[in-house]
Parts: structure tokens; C-alpha cells; sequence
């Protein structure tokens, strides 16, 4: 019978090695001579020699006898001849393998992250379009500023767990006809964590979070627009036992401006004008978000709903240096009340074009009589 390796040579390890250089030690392996991935020869016996050796030194009970008697000394433990990989955990695999336990799900032992929150907020179309900061007030769970998030009552420390012995699992070993499976469990002593608390604070109860009110400051960056969500890092509700924060999304509302309006990065305004204006062409001067004037030269002949684009004077693009343009419309807009004066040269206006409408009309006419003949 051929004299098994040694666990630390298998993974490349001293036997020093820290547990973390033992985990990047197999996932390093366990990638390589994973069956699905390697489909050389022998690859499926190496992964499984691999496996064996993780499952060994990353049990740290497991690892001191076998530091002490050697392989003799966790010969009952899965390990030895008999090995079979379909006892081993499979799920430790798949945590060093994706750095998770399956799809969406935490890793064991690690308290889960906070969760995010959403915040409603309404700007005006001029913080829109130029940034601004915003002070939210916000009730959130937050860390418990008396025990830092541990849970525990300051003076005591947390305590392995003596259920799962600090691995946040309880395993059972069953026989059947098929061979030893193992279910894993979490331990519902620590719920997972592989620690509990003696003392627990009496502040947070051992929670590690209170609820409180937080103002937070919102940079709301230049150039956004109606529903835009503007993300605040670490902002959200704070994690149980000191894990990390979720964070704030604030989603904006954009009052409507009463003169102007987006079309993406371009602003539009429409500006009235009289017929004389567009008729006999005029320079005028048009407001501009940025609350300054733009000369505009109207030509002789202009048509109501003519637009004149401005370039660069839009609204910024986000996290950007450019700007959209601006286009001004022009309208021609009817009088409600005239003087006598104006009347009469309108009346005057108004039959020099119907004598010329009559003498275009009378063309017109002949030219469809004759089209007839």
C-alpha cells in the first residue's frame, strides 16, 4: 500500500500556512483539477486528493491532531483510503470556488450586509440642470455607537460558538445503501455566525444596530434629469454585528421650469414674437438658464415655429465638461388689444393683400381655363 502525501505538500503550503494562505491554496487547485473544468487524466484523483487535504487542514481541531499523529491521527475523520469525495462538503467548494454558498445566499459565518434604502427627493429644474448638495433627514438602523457593532457589552468579548465549535454549521454523517452522506445544517445555536455573545449590550440588546435619524448630505451632480437615482455609498441601513452598510438611493423629481424645458442635455424655450418681428426680421434678446442674454438676429421672412440653436448654452452633461444647446423657438403671437392707429394700418395692410390675393387668384383661374381649352 503506497504511503499517502502530505497534506501541506499537496496544497503547496508550509506547515505554518495561515488559514487564508491554505483557502487561496485550494482555490487555486481546486479550479485547475476541478473534473468539469480539467478533463485530463488523473486530474479527477488529484482534485480529490486536494479536497482531502482542504478538508483536513481547514478544520482546525482536525488540523492540530494531524500536525501531532499525522495521517493516523484523522483517519476517522473522511480521511484516508476510503476517502470519498461525495461525503466531503461540496458546499465549501462552492464557497472558495464563487466566494458564495449558492445564488444570492450569504456565506456562512459572515453576518449579511445592510439593506439599501430609497429616498424620494424633488429638486428645481435650475438644481437640475447645475448640481447642487441636499441635506435628507432619514430613520435608519445604525451601527450601536455603545458596543461598535459587536453586540456584546463593553468589557466582554464574543465567545465561540460550543454548539458548531465556531464553524457556524452542525453536520451529520448517514448511512445508506448508497453509501455516508453528510447534511449541513446551520447551527441554531449562533445562527451561522460561529461566535455568541455571554454579555450582551444593553443598549442594542446584543442586535449590534439601533434606530435612529441620520441626516445625510446629498450630492446631487450637475446635469441630471426627471427620475434619475443618484447613489449614496454606505448610506443605507447599517449590517448586524458590524457588517457593512447598505447604501441610499435617492431617486429626483424635477419641478417644471415656467419658461423653459429639457430634452435631454438641450434646453427648449419658445419665445413670442410679433408678425412685424418675423415679417421684417429684428434682433431681440432671449433669457438663457444661465440668467444672462443671448442676442438672437431674427431674418426677414421668419416663420412661426422657426427654432435658432445657441450651442453650449444646454444643460452639462453628467460628470462631464460639455454642455447640450439651447433652442429657442419663435411664435407668432396675436394681439388682444390694438389702438386706433394700429387698426387702421392693419385694415390697410389687409386690403393691399387681398388685391394681391385677387390679381393671384384671377392667374390662377385662367391658367385653369386655359388648361381646359
Amino acid at each position: 500500500m503506497a504511503s499517502k502525501r502530505d497534506y501541506y505538500e499537496i496544497l503547496g503550503v508550509s506547515r505554518n500556512a495561515s488559514e487564508d494562505e491554505i483557502k487561496k491554496a485550494f482555490r487555486r487547485l481546486a479550479r485547475q483539477y476541478h473534473p468539469d473544468v480539467n478533463k485530463e487524466s488523473g486530474a479527477e484523483a488529484r482534485f480529490k486528493e486536494v479536497s482531502e487535504a482542504y478538508e483536513i487542514l481547514s478544520d482546525p481541531e482536525k488540523r492540530q491532531r494531524y500536525d501531532r499523529f499525522g495521517h493516523a491521527g484523522v483517519s476517522g475523520d473522511g480521511a484516508g483510503a476510503g476517502f470519498d469525495p461525495f461525503v466531503f462538503n461540496f458546499g465549501d467548494i462552492f464557497d472558495q470556488f464563487f466566494n458564495a454558498s449558492g445564488p444570492g445566499q450569504q456565506r456562512r459565518g459572515a453576518a449579511p450586509r445592510g439593506s439599501d434604502i430609497k429616498y424620494d427627493l424633488t429638486i428645481s429644474f435650475e438644481e437640475a440642470v447645475f448640481g447642487c448638495q441636499k441635506e435628507i433627514d432619514i430613520p435608519r438602523w445604525e451601527s450601536c455607537g455603545v458596543c461598535s457593532g459587536s453586540g456584546a457589552q463593553p468589557g466582554t468579548s464574543t465567545q465561540r460558538c460550543p454548539v458548531c465549535q465556531g464553524t457556524g454549521e452542525i453536520r451529520k454523517v448517514q448511512q445508506s445503501i448508497f453509501g455516508q452522506f453528510v447534511n449541513v445544517m446551520v447551527c441554531e445555536r449562533c445562527h451561522g455566525e460561529g461566535k455568541v455573545i455571554s454579555t450582551p449590550c444593553e443598549k442594542c440588546r446584543g442586535q449590534g444596530r439601533v434606530r435612529a435619524n441620520r441626516r445625510v448630505m446629498v450630492n446631487i451632480p450637475a446635469g441630471v434629469d426627471d427620475g434619475v437615482t443618484v447613489r449614496v455609498q454606505g448610506e443605507g441601513e447599517a449590517g448586524a454585528k458590524g457588517s457593512s452598510a447598505g447604501n441610499l438611493y435617492v431617486n429626483l423629481t424635477v419641478k417644471p421650469h415656467p419658461f423653459f424645458k429639457r430634452q435631454g442635455n438641450d434646453i427648449i424655450y419658445e419665445m413670442n414674437c410679433s408678425f412685424a418681428q418675423l415679417a421684417l426680421g429684428d434682433e431681440v434678446d432671449a433669457p438663457t438658464i444661465d440668467g444672462a442674454k443671448t442676442s438672437l438676429k431674427i431674418p426677414a421672412g421668419t416663420q412661426t415655429g422657426r427654432s435658432f440653436r445657441i450651442k453650449g448654452q444646454g444643460a452639462p452633461v453628467v460628470h462631464s465638461q460639455q454642455r447640450g444647446d439651447m433652442h429657442i423657438i419663435v411664435k407668432v403671437i396675436t394681439p388682444n388689444t390694438l389702438t386706433p392707429r394700429q387698426k387702421e394700418l392693419l385694415r390697410e395692410y389687409a386690403e393691399i393683400e387681398k388685391q394681391q390675393n385677387e390679381r393671384g387668384n384671377q392667374n390662377i383661374f385662367d391658367k385653369i381655363k386655359d388648361a381646359f381649352q
